[in-house]
């Protein structure tokens, strides 16, 4: 795959090694060298944002049949995300590339899947996992394309060699797809003697053992990932592929509102959008570093949904809602989490 050359920074194009850091502000964190493959990032301000919005559909080149469009169509339900979805169509084009290599007599190296997400809750990071794993059983690289998600608990056990024995059950159950573990910073909260680090010791054990045989993507908040990161040295080099999951934007989240409420055949009142928008800056300002994106749209209309099913049954005692008003939620169903 070609470098981007230096005509894409009239577009507010640079391109990054995938091995290193980066974010959807553009600041740009220490490189780590990597043998892996390049990315494409656009910045997301003013006119260079559209300029490489532009550039960016005009390179994809999408084909007209195949699994691709299956996925397409998954990417395109996701709001935002433009960074994260440029790498998923480089991690399919660098598939099929191979394939082609391989039709053609030549060499293809095998590359390393093991990958890094880095962002706050409600990001899309599980939903990208899981198009991920779709991804590579279709193209041939995992042969189930299933997701295991699990946590600390789930791989943590409460004596010496508990720990081993679950995170090796947990690693063959996922073999054929992916190994998604959420919050895989608190495995090192515990210092050396914690059954974390045992954990940590199975896994990446687990990589070189069945290599190629799953990909193991590990998830959290940005600064503690860093951090975890840190305490292992050999960390880093195992994980060549690192995707920065940016909060999402108020009129994203309300984008979002809208399409869940689609989903479940409810509209949303005009008046009720603006309260929406209020409700997020609200909580953005109230819980700044707790903030769980597009999870408080789905809890916030999961109380609408209920807020509205009291509303209708207190004014229709005896008789059916119109369609109409089974579908719309008012601004009077919007109401705040009760923090306990």
């Amino acid at each position: 795959m070609k470098q981007a050359s230096a005509d894409f920074s009239s577009c507010g194009v640079m391109a990054l090694n995938i091995g290193a850091r980066y974010s959807d502000s553009g600041n740009r964190a220490q490189s780590r060298p990597s043998r892996q493959i390049n990315v494409v990032l656009r910045s997301n301000d003013g006119v260079g944002a559209s300029a490489a919005a532009s550039s960016d559909a005009m390179a994809r080149s999408i084909p007209a049949s195949g699994p691709w469009l299956e996925w397409q169509r998954e990417l395109d339900k996701m709001t935002g995300l433009d960074n994260v979805k440029a790498l998923v169509y480089e991690i399919y084009a660098l598939l099929q590339i191979a394939h082609f290599r391989s039709d053609a007599g030549l060499s293809s190296q095998a590359h390393v899947y093991h990958m890094i997400f880095k962002g706050n809750p409600g990001t899309g990071k599980t939903t990208v996992a899981r198009l991920l794993a779709r991804l590579f059983q279709g193209m041939g690289l995992l042969t189930k394309g299933h997701l295991v998600e699990v946590e600390r608990a789930d791989l943590v056990g409460e004596y010496i060699g508990h720990t081993a024995q679950k995170t090796r059950d947990l690693v063959k159950k996922a073999l054929g797809g992916v190994l998604f573990v959420d919050e895989a910073y608190s495995l090192a909260r515990g210092g050396e003697k914690d059954f974390g680090k045992e954990a940590i010791d199975t896994l990446v054990k687990a990589m070189e053992d069945y290599k190629n045989q799953f990909v193991l993507i590990l998830a959290g908040y940005t600064m503690e990932i860093d951090f975890f990161l840190m305490t292992n040295p050999g960390l880093p080099s195992r994980f060549p592929i690192q995707m920065e999951f940016p909060d999402y934007t108020p009129d994203q989240l309300i984008q979002i509102a809208e399409g869940m409420a689609k989903d479940r055949e409810y509209i949303w009142l005009p008046q009720s959008l603006q309260r929406i928008r209020q409700l997020i800056l609200q909580e953005r300002e109230d819980s700044p570093f707790h903030f769980s994106n597009a999870r408080f749209v789905r809890n916030m209309l999961e109380r609408a949904i209920r807020n509205q099913a009291v509303r209708l049954l207190m004014q229709y005692p005896e008789a059916s809602p119109g369609r109409q008003e089974l579908m719309t939620l008012k601004p009077e169903d919007l109401t705040e989490e009760k923090r306990v």
